[in-house]
């Protein structure tokens, strides 16, 4: 399969970069009611021993379950991807194992692929530009800080959140990733989501329930929408609907990691305009494959088997079980 392939390319690339050096970076917080820094003596959970983050920082994250590093990604390397995906768009790039999702609201429209009719991508560890996002020098250091030092790329992902038509189709229901993924331990993965663009309440900017990533992973389940719901886009059942969220106002290149547990989505985008953002899973290779028979899990492994063999053919041989354990 292409993504051990990509993993194991990363894990290369991961041995060279020990000298590379990488532009300062400065860590700020998100706005919004948050858990305060009073954290008490303990061992930290979530995060491991570095030089990367302050004390603050690892509190901050222990905590909240998740962190805002401002101004990671350049504005070239943004620019770079966005052409990359351009160029998928038009066709002009068909990379292998690719996997091109439209909104639901325009399914039904015979509109050629075009950045119009794509909401997002996915599996593009074989396009070696947007790949390069999983390598950058400056998003592995922030991850190592919660996986350690040997990485694997587990999911890759860009979205091109499009205007709402009305149907709120547009909006990703409260869920936590892990939910999706059949590896454990789930302390030893992070995502790290770029912003591509300014991103806030307008386009549909991520909202987060912090302090969620210490709950038990919860049932999922596609909500109940009568404007219909895109594929994948589970949510959680229940939750605490009084919990405090923080709604994450981004710039460009501004980078948010956090914990597969956050219970996390975004809203509508209320503006003219899609609203882009790159993404990766990133996980320690000490993690394992768990048997996801009988537990909430079942459904989803079902679902993505499913789709993939609607993509790729009824003979695909998907394995989630061989395909983690040979990353």
């Amino acid at each position: 399969m292409e993504q051990p392939r990509a993993a194991a390319r990363l894990r290369r690339i991961l041995g060279h970069l020990g000298g590379s050096s990488v532009r300062a970076v400065v860590a700020h917080r998100t706005s919004g009611k948050i858990t305060p820094a009073n954290f008490h003596p303990q061992q930290f959970q979530y995060t491991l021993d570095n030089n990367v983050l302050s004390l603050d920082q690892r509190k901050f994250y222990e905590e909240n379950g998740f962190l805002v590093i401002k101004n990671l990604v350049s504005d070239a390397d943004i620019q770079h991807f966005r052409v990359a995906f351009e160029k998928i768009c038009s066709e002009e790039s068909k990379p292998a194992g690719l996997m091109i999702i439209r909104d639901v609201s325009s399914v039904e429209s015979e509109n050629i692929p075009s950045e119009e009719t794509i909401a997002r991508i996915q599996d593009y560890q074989e396009d070696k530009e947007l790949f390069r996002y999983c390598t950058l020098p400056e998003i592995l250091k922030y991850v190592e800080c919660f996986t350690g030092p040997n990485v694997m790329a587990m999911h890759t992902m860009l979205i091109n959140k499009p205007p709402d038509t009305g149907r709120k189709t547009s909006r990703h229901p409260l869920h936590q990733d892990l939910h999706f993924f059949p590896f454990r331990p789930s302390n030893r993965i992070v995502c790290a989501w770029t912003a591509m663009e300014h991103i806030d309440g307008n386009n549909g900017c991520l909202a987060v329930l912090p302090g969620t990533h210490k709950l038990p992973l919860k049932p999922h389940d596609y909500p109940q929408w009568e404007g219909g719901v895109n594929i994948f886009y589970h949510g959680i059942q229940n939750y605490d609907q009084d919990h405090a969220r923080v709604h994450l106002v981004m710039e460009k290149g501004d980078t948010v990691f956090f914990h597969p547990l956050l219970i996390h989505g975004s809203g509508r985008n209320q503006t003219q305009g899609f609203r882009k953002a790159i993404s990766c899973h990133f996980a320690s290779s000490d993690c394992h494959y768990i048997d996801v028979k009988d537990t909430s899990q079942e459904h989803i492994e079902k679902e993505a088997v499913g789709i993939v063999d609607k993509f790729y053919g009824s003979d695909s041989g998907l394995d989630l079980k061989n395909a983690v354990n040979n990353l």
